[in-house]
């Protein structure tokens, strides 16, 4: 029989850890599986917890990372430790319905390379954070070659192929969905209603999102450098139009230049664009300087793998 990993970033997760596990167990009655629990620096007892589920479960793996190291890089080390021949991600807040795993691991078995979930509402979220996802999708899939789904999520089951495809993705800024879509592979998208955290409350904050989209766009697309220098030639050509106008009038009328406030305006306007697009360029270089020092993307404090 096959066997099905299940990958589980838990970031202060004691508050959910054990139901979503009982849920899960219900919902794998008759497969192959094993959860790989990755315990991303929690500051609350989520360890804790793990430490018993594998202790009473023998199909409970875990890891955890000496510090918080993020949420990619628990999915990456999640990959990297999974040994099944097929791959699922899941949330550990129960926002990932455990009950769609058999119709994505059918999906698989018909056919097709991946089985995503894909979220069509985003009741009960924040507004602004509903306004914020929207218009994340439409500038990434109106710069970027790689185009997401909307409402996309990282829950998905995969085949050993497609996991193996995306680990020789070893960049240390890393967007999961982008690089989900980038490598490819036939795709069923299975559609549910947005649900609520079971307990707790999420660690993303507005600025964390943002920082985030940002990462993306980074990761995904130059375009941005390409607009730099389609601003700077446009305001060039309004500078040059604007002195010939002043040129004329001054010859036409005798009229002396005058414009204080005009004047700074434009200065602040410029040194303002200079700014922006000093900073874009600044993002680019920061990518490329984190990717050259070739830290390790996550480092393991404690596991059980060994020990099984």
């Amino acid at each position: 029989m096959e066997l099905l990993s299940i990958i589980v970033p838990c970031y202060n997760e004691e508050k959910t850890v054990e139901m979503f596990f009982d849920e899960l167990r219900k919902t794998l009655v008759g497969i192959n599986y094993e959860v790989l629990f990755i315990n991303d620096g929690s500051q609350d007892s989520t360890l804790e917890k793990l430490r018993e589920l594998a202790d009473s479960n023998l199909n409970v793996k875990y890891i955890s990372f000496s510090r918080n190291f993020g949420k990619e890089s628990a999915i990456y080390a999640g990959l990297t430790m999974a040994t099944g021949d097929l791959v699922g991600l899941m949330d550990a807040d129960l926002q990932h319905p455990p009950n769609l795993l058999p119709k994505m691991i059918e999906a698989i078995n018909e056919g097709y390379d991946v089985a995503a979930a894909k979220r069509v509402s985003k009741k009960g979220e924040p507004i602004i954070n509903s306004l914020g996802s929207k218009l994340f999708y439409k500038v990434f899939n109106s710069i970027s070659s790689v185009k997401l789904v909307p409402g996309a999520t990282d829950y998905r089951v995969m085949t050993r192929q497609v996991t193996d495809a995306v680990m020789r993705l070893n960049e240390y800024n890393r967007f999961s969905k982008g690089l989900f879509q980038w490598v490819g592979f036939e795709t069923k998208w299975i559609e549910y209603e947005n649900i609520q955290r079971f307990a707790g409350e999420s660690t993303w904050s507005v600025g964390d999102l943002t920082r985030y989209s940002i990462r993306a766009i980074v990761a995904f697309t130059t375009l941005p450098l390409s607009i730099s220098i389609v601003l700077g030639f446009i305001i060039s050509a309004l500078a040059f139009i604007y002195l010939l106008f002043i040129i004329v009038k001054y010859i036409l009328y005798s009229d002396p230049v005058q414009g204080f406030a005009t004047t700074m305006c434009v200065i602040l306007f410029l040194g303002g664009m200079q700014m922006i697009l000093i900073g874009i360029l600044g993002k680019y270089l920061e990518n490329t300087y984190n990717e050259t020092k070739n830290r390790p993307i996550f480092i393991i404090k404690e596991t059980n793998i060994d020990d099984k």
